[in-house]
C-alpha cells in the first residue's frame, strides 16, 4: 500500500510542477505595445483556456503615423481585430507554472485609413501569421510578456502585461 500511495504522490506532484499557465476556463487580459515598420501599436486582448496547454482568444490593436512624400504630409491609421490559437508548451517541456511558452495561429482584419489623395500601399484587409512568446509571472496574476511573429495589425512583436483571473 505504501508503494502505491508514493507512486501516487510522484506522479500527483510532477503533474503539478507542469501545469498549464492558463487553466481550463481561466481567462487572461493582455495589454501593451507592438513593433512594426508602420507606427507604435497599441493591442489589448483576451486568452481563455480551453483545454490543457490550448488558448483562443481576440485582440484589438489601433496605431496612426504620418508620411512625407514629395513635400505633402499623410496621417494613417490602422485599426486591427484578430482573433488566435496557441498551444502552452508547459506541460510537454516541464516548465513550472510562472513561466509560459506558447506558440500559435492568428487571424485578422485590419482597417487601413489615409488622408485624402494618398495613394500609397496601405490597404485594408485579412491578415493570417504565426506568433511565438513567453511570459513570467510575477505572481499568481500578474505577468510580463513578449511575442515575435506577425499577420495582424501589431505585427512585427509585442511586449506588455498579463492578468490572469
Amino acid at each position: 500500500m505504501k508503494k502505491y500511495l508514493l507512486i501516487i504522490s510522484l506522479v500527483f506532484s510532477s503533474i503539478l510542477s507542469a501545469q498549464s499557465p492558463i487553466e481550463v476556463g481561466q481567462m487572461q487580459f493582455n495589454g501593451g505595445f507592438g513593433f512594426s515598420n508602420y507606427g507604435l501599436p497599441v493591442y489589448v486582448g483576451l486568452d481563455y483556456g480551453i483545454k490543457e496547454d490550448i488558448t483562443v482568444g481576440g485582440e484589438f490593436s489601433f496605431r496612426s503615423y504620418s508620411d512625407n512624400i514629395i513635400g505633402t504630409k499623410y496621417k494613417h491609421s490602422i485599426i486591427g481585430i484578430s482573433a488566435n490559437a496557441n498551444y502552452h508548451f508547459n506541460t510537454l517541456l516541464d516548465i513550472t507554472s510562472e513561466y509560459d511558452v506558447y506558440a500559435g495561429l492568428n487571424v485578422g482584419f485590419y482597417i487601413w485609413n489615409s488622408s485624402g489623395g494618398y495613394a500609397g500601399n496601405g490597404a485594408s484587409g485579412v491578415g493570417v501569421g504565426l506568433q511565438i512568446g513567453g511570459r513570467y509571472y510575477f505572481n499568481e496574476s500578474w505577468g510580463v510578456n513578449l511575442e515575435i511573429g506577425g499577420g495582424n495589425a501589431a505585427s512585427g512583436g509585442k511586449v506588455g502585461v498579463s492578468y490572469r483571473f
